[in-house]
């Protein structure tokens, strides 16, 4: 991304630095852990594989991320969060009660859409958790007799 000469204000400095389309969704997906690049890419249809990985190099040059490649055939590339980017998950938090009371969307489109919640979704660690209680029960049927 190309980067203008600032004017000193924090607000013009953070939106230069997430100000395009994809950053925020990069860091959505991210949010939970680490990330090849294919799943990236499948998350977030329709985004080309040249424009992800010319932003997921901006992002590590903006320390945003960091990359992990660890070799083999095929090459295995892994990218994570960094404590700089970690901060912006406030912001990702804040963007989807806006965008939820703004009726820009709704999380149960992407569930349809794509069969799960977005990995940051608090909906997501709800679902997760119920689904793992649900599991615990059916796994533990058995009567103990005193």
């Amino acid at each position: 991304m190309r980067r203008r000469e600032g004017d000193g204000c924090p607000v013009a400095g953070l939106l230069q630095l997430i100000g395009d389309k994809w950053t925020m969704l990069v860091v959505r997906d991210l949010a939970r852990g680490g990330r090849r690049t294919t799943e990236l890419l499948a998350g977030l249809h329709p985004i080309s594989s040249r424009t992800l990985v010319g932003r997921l190099r901006d992002m590590e040059r903006d320390e945003l991320l960091e990359r992990t490649d660890y070799g083999g055939s095929p090459p295995h590339v892994e990218y994570r969060l960094t404590e700089r980017g970690q901060k912006l998950l406030p912001l990702i938090d804040h963007l989807r009660s806006v965008g939820e009371s703004l009726n820009c969307n709704d999380c149960r489109d992407h569930k349809e859409r794509t069969g799960s919640f977005c990995d940051a979704c608090p909906r997501r660690a709800e679902r997760t958790a119920v689904g793992r209680t649900a599991r615990r029960i059916e796994e533990d049927n058995s009567i103990v007799l005193l």
